[in-house]
């Protein structure tokens, strides 16, 4: 079954190295823009449609 993964920009090495260490070096995520807990609504917004943009071009790709 495909699958991704969302997370900030922050966060992005430390998801490559996990995703190494559970043996899935190649396991897809979307990134989007770091911090969420001071996002505006607007913000919130843009990075939420950044997400499902990046996840379908990876479900569909799979």
């Amino acid at each position: 079954m495909p699958a991704v993964s969302v997370m900030t920009s922050a966060f992005v090495s430390a998801a490559e190295l996990m995703a190494r260490v559970q043996g899935v070096p190649d396991h897809p995520f979307t990134v989007i823009e770091h911090p969420i807990a001071s996002a505006d609504e607007a913000g919130l917004e843009a990075r939420a449609q950044t997400a499902v943009e990046q996840a379908v071009r990876v479900l569909v790709a799979h």
